[in-house]
């Protein structure tokens, strides 16, 4: 400065070039560099909020190396219920937690907003549009999972899904997402998000899992359900006939009861819009960490909404099907009341295979001859007479579903608290034969 000041005192006076040229770092390249700054920060906040794909791209490719592989989860010991497949997602080294907007939570979703047409690919595919459920925010995602890891694997038959299943955290609860593999082609992408929009148009509901949001926006595809840590129901009952479980997993008829009761109301919820389940059973009901009875297994419902007639019938349901639908006719409410009737059957078994000793050709001529499925120990006549009228020959036989509810919530009163005991480990080859699996038959419930 001791220069400048020199080199400033030799200009005269009012030589404006002289002085800025001696104070030209003061005067011209400070402030020019804050322009720039200033700038370059407005344009990056600008991107930020008005285009975040652009900076996702940015970002990802400055951070190509930390890729990570992420490998598909199975259930604990039991029918399994998440498909053993594997995803690449990028994913950054720590996660932070994704906060949903209040005005989500315990609402329900709003079936009056629509959304563009999912775009189809190849061009010539067309599809209707579809109502969208809540989306999570773009500009905020992967980062909105937290500790996204595999379950261990134990029993997995393949299934042709294209869908796969990890856990995660989200908003400090446990959730399961179900991503679509990058394989899929612009009909699975639609039915994807179909699938999504069928459960936000269907309302929240106690007893179904909550759907909490969905990744449509960008790939890869991802709907996000609450988890429930005791996975599906038969895997659960097969443990408590293990002993020295930990955390003890002890079955009782009033907690039989309790389950159908929750089970039973959403079913009524499902009726009550003119939609048959078709698959009620015990691997399709997921129970929560607090023994919470919720059913799911909805792909099939959702299907039959829109009468898809790619529609496959289930081999591996034959033992749970009225007799009306073993000949091809159509299902009606009543026959979700038998299927209901066999599904209590399984609770009170701990997870036999119904109609174990009858083949599957032979099912049809059984039910016929008036014949009905025994008796489990253990089981009150109260719970067995709620079977019996579950499971009549004649629909119109059958206790119609309300009046089977009501029953339940009389029965669980006076209902014992005695333990439920089963004899033997399932094994599960065997089950599989008395159940009448076939060899492609699908163990994916979500």
């Amino acid at each position: 400065m001791s220069t400048a000041s020199n080199q400033g005192s030799r200009c005269k006076q009012g030589e404006t070039l002289c002085e800025i040229r001696v104070y030209k770092q003061e005067v011209i390249i400070v402030p020019l560099l804050l322009l720039v700054t200033f700038l370059v920060t407005l344009v990056f906040i600008l991107l930020l909020h008005f285009c975040p794909e652009k900076v996702k791209r940015v970002r990802s490719n400055a951070n190509s190396t930390s890729r990570r592989m992420l490998h598909g989860i199975d259930a604990p010991a039991g029918i399994n219920v998440l498909e053993h497949e594997s995803i690449t997602l990028d994913l950054p080294a720590t996660y932070s937690t994704f906060q949903p907007p209040n005005s989500y939570i315990n609402k329900k979703l709003s079936t009056g907003a629509s959304t563009p047409t999912f775009p189809a690919n190849p061009p010539q595919l067309s599809f209707p549009p579809i109502v969208q459920p809540r989306e999570l925010p773009r500009q905020r995602l992967p980062e909105s999972f937290n500790l996204v890891s595999p379950l261990p694997a134990s029993f997995s038959p393949r299934s042709d899904s294209s869908v796969s299943l990890y856990r995660a955290r989200m908003e400090n609860r446990n959730v399961v997402l179900r991503v679509l593999n990058d394989s899929a082609d612009a009909t699975e992408r639609h039915n994807f998000l179909g699938f999504a929009s069928f459960l936000a148009q269907l309302g929240p509901h106690p007893f179904l899992p909550e759907l909490l949001g969905v990744v449509s926006l960008r790939a890869p595809l991802i709907t996000v359900v609450e988890e429930l840590e005791n996975t599906d129901l038969l895997s659960y009952l097969w443990k408590c006939r293990q002993n020295n479980v930990d955390p003890p997993c002890e079955m009782t008829e009033r907690r039989v009861l309790t389950m159908a009761k929750q089970v039973a109301s959403a079913l009524e919820f499902l009726h009550s819009k003119d939609l048959l389940h078709g698959n009620i059973r015990a691997r399709s009901v997921l129970v929560s960490k607090e023994l919470t009875a919720k059913l799911w297994g909805l792909h099939g419902v959702y299907n039959r909404k829109n009468q898809k007639s790619t529609q496959k019938d289930d081999p591996s349901m034959k033992k749970w099907q009225a007799p009306e639908l073993l000949i091809g006719k159509p299902a009606t409410p009543s026959s979700d009341v038998w299927s209901f009737g066999v599904f209590l059957y399984e609770m009170a078994t701990l997870g036999d295979a119904p109609f174990a000793e009858i083949p599957v050709t032979e099912l049809l001529q059984f039910h016929q001859r008036g014949k009905n499925l025994k008796k489990p120990s253990n089981c009150s006549n109260t719970l067995y007479a709620l079977i019996k009228s579950c499971c009549q020959w004649k629909d119109q036989d059958r206790a119609p579903l309300a009046e089977v509810s009501r029953k339940l919530v009389s029965a669980e009163r006076s209902a014992s608290d005695k333990v439920i005991k089963a004899t033997g480990v399932v094994h599960v080859e065997q089950y599989l034969q008395d159940a009448g699996y076939g060899e492609t038959s699908s163990y994916t419930v979500f």
